[in-house]
């Protein structure tokens, strides 16, 4: 098979789009498609082929690369998509999804005969548009030389975590380390709200644990999106970052275990999309601990 392929991409919002565009500038046919046609027409400057349907995008390719909000957004989109879909294809699923829906969109795969690669990846908005994420993947060993060129485009390091997608072994991963980022991202936001309603400079803090165990290249940066009115665009926005909190909660909850930060974060989440920053970037879980925001 040649590196060039004909790769479909479903889903051209924050992610998508930058994955899109790094597929495009290694050289491969991309074929994109977004139920918001508006949000995948600038990828045709780039030298995508924006469609107007998943039929449309997935007709002759290679591979399908799924990047949606959910499970079952990803499930609906396919079936969409089926009648154009060719038996043989791989299938690279990079959407977030829970466990449940992994072993649904598997078996998708397994009935249209498409070699399924539960493939999410780590990384926001500046490393997808710089294609340094870090791709965690799942799916037979005899395919990857199919996926492996689009791994490359899109991200710096893959990360295989077994020889079969429908385990879902590679978004467990992914929800283990979510489970991470968003309590420190949750964390990151109270620090700050709590400097406020004391009347300590955030500057003093972070004197105060630079250089040390407690110092956080993440923290800096998440309090630099909120300290500096960089919240939008979304690196990774609000709504996405609750439905993901929800998903680990669930995923905790069917396997015995109670995940207290995790619930609670997503709760922190919901209120801030509520307060009208569903679209910011997560750090905004900020404003959730105040009834309004500061200063209105």
């Amino acid at each position: 098979m040649t590196d060039k392929l004909t790769v479909s991409v479903l889903g051209t919002g924050i992610m998508g789009a930058a994955m899109a565009r790094n597929l495009t500038k290694a050289g491969h046919t991309v074929r994109a498609w977004n139920r918001t046609r508006a949000k995948a027409e600038p990828l045709a400057a780039d030298g995508a082929h924006v469609t107007d349907t998943p039929a449309e995008a997935v007709q002759g390719a290679d591979v399908v690369l799924t990047m949606l909000y959910d499970g079952g957004t990803v499930l609906e989109v396919m079936r969409e998509a089926a009648p154009a879909l060719r038996s043989g294809a791989a299938w690279v699923q990079s959407t977030t999804a829970g466990i449940g829906s992994v072993a649904d969109l598997a078996g998708f795969a397994r009935d249209h005969g498409l070699v399924f690669y539960d493939a999410p990846v780590l990384g926001t908005r500046q490393p997808a548009e710089a294609g340094l994420l870090t791709v965690l993947a799942a799916g037979p060993a005899e395919g990857r030389d199919a996926v492996t060129p689009v791994f490359d485009a899109v991200g710096a390091r893959t990360v295989w975590t077994g020889d079969d997608g429908a385990t879902g072994s590679a978004t467990r991963l992914k929800l283990v380390a979510n489970s991470w980022v968003l309590a420190a991202t949750a964390a990151t936001g109270e620090v700050l709200a709590l400097s406020q309603a004391l009347g300590v400079d955030p500057q003093d803090f972070f004197d105060l644990i630079e250089g040390g165990p407690l110092d956080m290249g993440y923290l800096r940066a998440k309090a630099g999106l909120v300290l500096g009115g960089g919240l939008s665009p979304a690196q990774f926005a609000v709504a996405t970052a609750e439905k993901d909190a929800r998903l680990i909660v669930r995923a905790g909850e069917d396997n015995g275990v109670r995940l207290d930060v995790a619930a609670a974060t997503a709760e922190r989440f919901a209120r801030a999309a509520a307060q009208g920053h569903a679209d910011e970037d997560m750090a905004a879980a900020y404003f959730a601990s105040f009834e309004e925001k500061p200063g209105s």
